[in-house]
Formats: C-alpha cells, structure tokens, sequence
C-alpha cells in the first residue's frame, strides 16, 4: 500500500475475484505525493491535473505486467509509465469508420500485436471533458462509453478524471452524470478516488467543537475552493456478468 491514498485500498486485477455490488463502490482517497507537497501539481508532465507519479499507480494498481494500457489522449507521461511497468501503451487510430488500437513503440511479431490489442485493452485512460467538448451531456457520454467499452477486454477497466469544476446549483452533478453514461453502457461503477490538489491541513479548527462555531470555512470570491478532482473507476463485464445482471 502506498502512503498517498488513504485507505481502503485499490481493488486487485484478479478476474476470477467477484467485483462488489455496483451499489456500494469502493472509495479511496488521493493524497497528494510528499515530494510535490511543496511544488505545483498542474504543469506539463500532469496528466488532466494528475502528476506523474498518481497516473503510475493507477496503472500499476488496475493492470498487470505484459497489458496494454490505452490512453484516449495520447499522453507522454502516461506511456512513460506505462513502458516504466512493463505494460504496452497504445491510443486509438482512425481506420474509415470505426476505430482500432494501435500499441506505441513496441518491437514485436505482427502475430503477437494483433494479440494484445484484438482481446481488448485491459484498462483505458480518459480525461473529461474530452477536447473539443465543452459540456458532460448524458446522451453524448454513454454513446463515448459504448464506444469505450468495446475496446475493453472482460474485466478490464475504464478510468474517467473529471477536471475540477464548481457545482452547478439545479443540476445533476457532472460525477452523476458519467456514472448514469457508464452503467447505461453495461460498464459496472467500481470505485471513486477523491484526488487532492492541495495537501491537507496538519488541523481543521472545524472539526473541534471549541473552535468550530467561531471559525468560518475558507472561501475563494464567495464560493469554497476546489481542491481535488474526482478519479471514477467502470469495470467491463464478462458474458457470464451480463448473463447475471440481466
């Protein structure tokens, strides 16, 4: 376990272990790492606000040895990584009008690639809102997810980071809304991670009945300050899953 998320823990890759009940996911939280603790987290080598160091446990924590780990945007670090782990990057390529994977930068027999990349990929990688959209709408999401989640293998995993956005009052809340698009695309929701931008507080006067009356919560021009972004977590299901489900 690492000392940068809290626990409970991030579930094991195991396929023959039983996911828990879609009802109740499992939640972590990201702590931030200790040797950013006093450097910026957003800068180039960030991955849609997720540094380095978080993007490869994920990775190492959702896949194993010899995957291939897909990345809808294409991203530097998260190929570093994933070669780092000893897993097969790959992104998503035109091919008229359907899409197929494409590993990056592996050395091997065409037999062995087409291997890797036609049983489905064993986790996918995506940052919303995706470019070129600047709204999460149910109806666009699970027609994104549907095309997601063909190209997951059974028991892989879809990764999804939000970036950080205030609540909109009236509205469902931007999470709800990629959840409601997943589980309509027969993905199963398996857990959310909290991710921390900003180290918490040694103290919280809040949480202390002798101060917390007299201390007022932080705000930034009236609103509170957003200091993480949400990490969801969508298994695909097996036939045998769906059969159940249904």
């Amino acid at each position: 376990m690492s000392a940068d998320v809290a626990t409970p823990p991030m579930p094991q890759t195991d396929l023959h272990t039983a996911d828990p009940s879609p009802e109740r996911p499992r939640v972590g939280l990201f702590l931030v790492p200790a040797h950013l603790r006093r450097a910026p987290l957003a800068d180039a080598a960030s991955w849609h606000g997720l540094d380095p160091h978080r993007v490869a446990w994920l990775i190492r924590h959702y896949t194993r040895a010899g995957d291939v780990v897909l990345d809808l945007d294409a991203h530097p670090s998260v190929a570093r990584a994933a070669r780092y782990l000893h897993r097969h990057p790959a992104i998503v390529v035109a091919d008229g009008d359907t899409h197929r994977v494409r590993l990056t930068g592996v050395r091997a027999r065409p037999t062995r690639v087409r291997r890797l990349t036609e049983a489905g990929v064993s986790l996918l990688l995506a940052g919303l809102p995706q470019p070129g959209g600047d709204r999460l709408g149910l109806h666009a999401l699970t027609e994104a997810t549907h095309q997601w989640r063909r190209l997951v293998r059974p028991g892989g995993f879809v990764l999804t980071v939000l970036a950080p956005a205030p609540p909109q009052p009236g509205r469902v809340s931007r999470r709800s809304t990629v959840i409601a698009a997943a589980r309509a695309a027969g993905l199963r929701y398996h857990q959310h991670l909290p991710a921390l931008l900003v180290p918490l507080p040694a103290t919280e006067p809040r949480t202390d009945p002798a101060t917390a009356a007299d201390t007022r919560p932080a705000l930034l021009d009236g609103r509170h300050a957003l200091i993480h972004l949400d990490v969801l977590a969508f298994r695909s299901t097996t036939t045998d899953q769906e059969a159940t489900d249904a």
